[in-house]
């Protein structure tokens, strides 16, 4: 699903050159979820941005379901990331003035799907993810909670081939936390591949697998005994 092949990224400060991936070679099969995990400045938010297309890579390869993905114009870019990858955010980026089912159709638009049909998919998505009542909610008058769960229906309405969520829970309490990992556990129990940045313990062992970044390397790549969320969620 996912290969990536001696990866490296450098960014200029001034007169400098910062190496921020230095080789990275990884590899995600479908149905995956795997978290992967670094401190600040260990290059996981480098590698995450290039594995979304939102940057690329100096020197190497990536592959995303047998398409090599290099020189890409913005439009082709944007092709691709709306056929392949679904994205979930620390801070949700949910439109404001836009409601919850609006929110989710968003990804069904720039597919050119009908009207109707963005509608009834995501009120589908909508109901998967526990809140159909919510639909013509706006965003502020949703909990933390309730805003992942619409930003976690909104990225797989596309049917992505992968779910990338960058700190999914980083601006939740650890009882909304277990809840929306347990609602992406439920996602990936059906075959999707899911790629989690975090730095938390707790939830990195809520995946299957833990990759560890430390100065732009993995210094670690480990299969786990993956903690189901919902032995914490009431």
């Amino acid at each position: 699903m996912i290969e990536i092949k001696d990866l490296h990224k450098s960014y200029k400060m001034g007169s400098n050159s910062l190496h921020v991936l230095k080789g990275i070679n990884f590899k995600a099969e479908a149905g995956e979820l795997v978290a992967i995990m670094g401190s600040s400045g260990s290059g996981k938010s480098t590698l995450l941005n290039i594995l979304g297309m939102l940057d690329e890579a100096d020197e190497g390869e990536y592959t995303l379901d047998g398409v090599p993905i290099k020189d890409l114009s913005e439009t082709k870019a944007a092709q691709y990331r709306n056929k392949f990858l679904g994205f979930v955010f620390q801070s949700f980026n949910l439109i404001n003035y836009k409601n919850a089912m609006e929110n989710v159709a968003l990804p069904l638009y720039y597919q050119k799907v009908s009207r109707k049909e963005r509608q009834e998919k995501a009120l589908s998505y909508l109901d998967k993810v526990g809140l159909k009542e919510w639909a013509t909610h706006l965003p502020n008058e949703l909990s933390g909670g309730q805003k992942q769960r619409v930003a976690i229906a909104r990225a797989m309405a596309a049917e992505p081939k992968v779910l990338l969520a960058d700190e999914p829970t980083g601006a939740l309490d650890s009882k909304t936390s277990y809840e929306v990992m347990d609602l992406i556990q439920k996602i990936n129990d059906e075959g999707n591949t899911i790629l989690v940045v975090t730095h938390e313990e707790d939830i990195a062992h809520m995946c299957k697998r833990i990759v560890h970044l430390k100065d732009g390397v993995i210094v670690e790549d480990k299969k786990v005994e993956q903690v189901r969320a919902s032995e914490y969620v009431q």
